[in-house]
């Protein structure tokens, strides 16, 4: 392979799938969801599409049931052959939190039936309820930011459709915004004021100023996997850092456009930016290697 092929392989690499990651941990899931114990027991088909975890076993799989070392194969091969066979196997054993399920005991059962093409497994099913929604392609980072979410709203009481953020801990800076604005506001009204009002007056007086410049801006374009509250936080944190250099709160939608500019979301915008990065360390590492000198092992060849 060329050097050239090599590099272009190795760019377009960055932009390959990523493997299946691993099986939810049910007891990582119940921790984060605070959730209880099951309500309710019963026997029925499950969508094999809708089993994300297992209890124990969340290790030996990734998360399409795929087995992740030899003797996990082996079992599961073993386990196949029987469930072909007259006698069957007996149904597995999951807990269901929302619209997805964590094998208790059958992760090879499991294994077995999504290798043969089955679309359903038979299952005793314990319900356990949860405040947020569970669907078969979240992730530990999208519980993170589900719960944070239904926290952020139980004690804000701001339940508007332009606060989603998708990173783990950005509600948390949410609330550190609204606190200082509290305490702003207390202290020009000379009262204690109420979290929740302070809420709505940080979202009206100060998120949705900004929000809007980001809208005119036109900045969102460049980030299609963002949202305006994501860019609300990222706007806030350059003008206060543009502040502390300069002196002045620059204009939200200046900030933006910059932030669009320089560090755009988009996968060809990365490409190009990747591309001339590379090709401008290459240069400039040409310019400053100097010829080797004659005798030495890497002089030129006459």
């Amino acid at each position: 392979m060329s050097r050239a092929s090599a590099f272009l392989k190795g760019l377009l690499g960055l932009y390959s799938e990523p493997p299946d990651p691993q099986l939810l941990s049910f007891d990582q899931v119940q921790q984060l969801l605070r959730s209880t114990t099951p309500t309710r027991r019963e026997m029925r088909m499950i969508r094999l599409d809708h089993v994300v975890g297992s209890v124990g076993r969340y290790q030996d799989f990734d998360r399409a049931f795929l087995p992740l070392n030899p003797a996990v194969r082996r079992h599961t091969e073993d386990i196949q052959r029987v469930m072909m066979g007259p006698t069957g196997v007996p149904p597995i054993e999951v807990y269901q939190l929302g619209d997805v399920y964590f094998v208790r005991d059958g992760n090879h059962r499991v294994a077995a039936a999504l290798a043969q093409g089955m679309d359903a497994i038979e299952a005793c099913v314990s319900e356990i309820p949860v405040k947020v929604p569970l669907e078969p392609d979240s992730d530990v980072d999208d519980l993170i930011i589900k719960v944070e979410h239904a926290e952020f709203l139980d004690a804000t009481g701001l339940d508007v459709p332009d606060l989603v953020l998708t990173e783990p801990g950005r509600y948390r800076i949410l609330m550190e915004h609204i606190d200082v604005h509290r305490y702003y506001l207390g202290l020009e009204q000379r009262r204690d004021v109420p979290l929740e009002e302070a809420a709505r007056s940080w979202h009206d007086s100060v998120y949705q100023p900004v929000v809007e410049a980001i809208r005119e801006s036109g900045v969102l374009r460049e980030f299609p996997t963002r949202t305006e509250a994501d860019l609300y936080l990222w706007v806030a944190w350059h003008r206060e850092r543009l502040k502390e250099i300069h002196g002045d709160l620059p204009d939200a939608r200046d900030v933006a456009a910059s932030l669009g500019r320089d560090f755009s979301d988009r996968p060809v915008a990365r490409f190009v930016k990747l591309v001339r990065r590379v090709a401008r360390a290459a240069l400039d590492a040409a310019r400053s290697t100097p010829e080797p000198p004659d005798g030495s092992p890497g002089a030129r060849q006459q």
